[in-house]
């Protein structure tokens, strides 16, 4: 790679600031983005929290994870989906106070690299883009499957060729709405999780209705309020669980990766992210009760390893002939996510161009849409390429690559964490508010998070836990193709840093200025 000229100036050099409000941008209307520049204003609050949401794919994740989840802590299911919100909610706070610092679409790059050193923030900037390239196509590919069982098309769902077409086809559409530009997509997200949280509180209430009622058609079993220990499993099944809640939780930061371009860039989006995870809370616990009561822990249990498609069965079970709601819920779900998952990967990319730390081209912003085009499409290509080489190999290699992702999310949360600690090291002890918000938060939701990415590598470095419980290398596949991403990364950083030096020239603490 030859060295290449960025399109903005170095960041200048201020120190850290108290976590303060800075000041609002206008609220006047989106207008057209400046030559090289994100469109200001584009969103606003509830645009932010709206495509924080879909990131997260709450329908999805919620069919993906009850059923182990179920597995692992019975009816304390609910409980571990409790205290996994703990560490979300403290590394969104932390995203929150370092976004008022520092409102930059890179969001944990940005911050790791001027607290912790550039190589850190690289690696930490890497991890987010490659977690687009490993669900994306696994989100599509779920939106395909549960929209065609939602219209009765049981057939062609089940034509491997057919739902890989469309697959492809889905990941094209979204990428050309999210370079359309981010108005556009705010809208079309804001219409997604309304119709996914009606659909969702209509299985509830019908599931819910039918256990007292009497007249379900599993094991029901009436709600309890110990249901919310998460401690009634025991140790090993909520070390196992809180990996999976990580999941079900991750995606909540794409509302922060659209700061500049979100109307009050220091505080809304920072504020969404964290409403995104209680909102999420809520109809996680809502969901996860009235799934278990109705069912019971032996049905759910009994299809642990089937994931998504617990819910196709359940929907059936619930709703009779309405079953295409739920299904019409997790089919929207997985669409959105699609599109917002899209969001932090090219706005990362686009952030590491402008620092130098990838070639310029990335940096490269649609002139009339003010949209980043090139790191946009370069994520859809690269993830496209994964789905289908990874669907070719099997279905399990797809199941064994998403397991993979846990790794490369609890990696940069915990740098984000540690990141905000350094950020502010010399706020910390003006008070107990700075020390608890700034410091000692951010640290135990890191803390917390590095704990279970080490229990991650344990337990993957074990074939048998593989969705085909084969060995790669020794290995079980998930801890493989994460090794295989953190390897190829080091690569790209060292072939990068020989061809571009500049960016490896920072040292910690240039803070950009509020």
């Amino acid at each position: 790679m030859a060295a290449d000229t960025p399109p903005e100036t170095a960041p200048r050099t201020a120190t850290a600031t108290a976590p303060v409000p800075a000041p609002a941008r206008s609220a006047a209307p989106a207008t057209a983005a400046p030559a090289g520049e994100l469109t200001p204003d584009a969103i606003g609050f509830l645009g932010a929290l709206a495509i924080g949401l879909n990131a997260t794919s709450p329908a999805y994740s919620l069919a993906a994870v009850i059923g182990p989840l179920v597995a692992l802590a019975g009816v304390h299911a609910p409980g571990v989906m409790l205290i996994s919100f703990v560490p979300m909610l403290l590394i969104a706070s932390a995203f929150h106070f370092l976004n008022r610092s520092d409102p930059d679409c890179g969001t944990t790059f940005s911050w790791a690299a001027r607290a912790l050193g550039p190589t850190t923030g690289w690696l930490g900037g890497w991890a987010i883009a490659m977690t687009g390239v490993l669900v994306v196509g696994s989100l599509a590919d779920v939106a395909v499957n549960f929209g065609l069982l939602a219209v009765g098309a049981d057939g062609l769902a089940a034509n491997t060729l057919v739902r890989e077409a469309l697959t492809v086809l889905l990941i094209l559409l979204m990428s050309w709405l999210c370079v359309r530009g981010t108005e556009v997509s705010a809208r079309f997200q804001n219409a997604l999780i309304l119709l996914q949280v009606v659909c969702l509180i209509v299985f509830a209430a019908v599931a819910v209705y039918r256990v007292y009622a009497g007249t379900g058609s599993l094991d029901a079993v009436r709600p309890a309020a110990g249901w919310l220990d998460p401690f009634g499993a025991g140790g090993p099944a909520l070390t196992a669980g809180l990996l999976l809640g990580v999941f079900a939780y991750w995606g909540w930061e794409s509302a922060v990766n659209l700061t500049e371009e979100t109307k009050d860039s220091a505080n809304a989006p920072g504020r969404a992210g964290i409403w995104s995870t209680v909102v999420l809370l809520v109809t996680y616990l809502a969901v996860a009760f009235a799934v278990v009561a109705y069912a019971g822990t032996a049905y759910l249990s009994g299809r642990a390893d089937t994931e998504e498609e617990v819910f196709a069965a359940l929907a059936h079970e619930v709703l009779g002939g309405w079953d295409w709601i739920l299904l019409l819920a997790v089919s929207t779900s997985a669409l959105a996510s699609t599109q917002t998952t899209i969001i932090p990967a090219s706005r990362t990319a686009l952030s590491m161009a402008r620092r130098r730390a990838l070639p310029a081209r990335f940096a490269h912003i649609d002139p009339r849409r003010g949209t980043p085009g090139t790191s946009t499409w370069w994520v859809a290509g690269t993830a496209t390429v994964w789905y289908v080489v990874i669907h070719r190999i099997s279905e399990n290699a797809l199941a064994d690559s998403l397991t993979a992702l846990s790794l490369l999310i609890a990696f940069y949360y915990a740098l984000t964490g540690i990141a905000c600690a350094v950020w502010y090291r010399h706020e910390l002890l003006r008070g107990p508010r700075p020390f608890l918000l700034l410091g000692a938060g951010p640290l135990t939701g890191a803390a917390l998070l590095i704990w279970l990415l080490v229990e991650s590598v344990i337990d993957m470095a074990d074939p048998r836990n593989s969705a085909a419980a084969t060995a790669w290398f020794g290995l079980g596949a998930p801890l493989v193709i994460a090794l295989f991403l953190a390897g190829a990364g080091v690569l790209l950083m060292l072939l990068r840093r020989a061809a571009a030096p500049e960016f490896w020239r920072e040292r910690p603490g240039t803070h950009r200025e509020p």
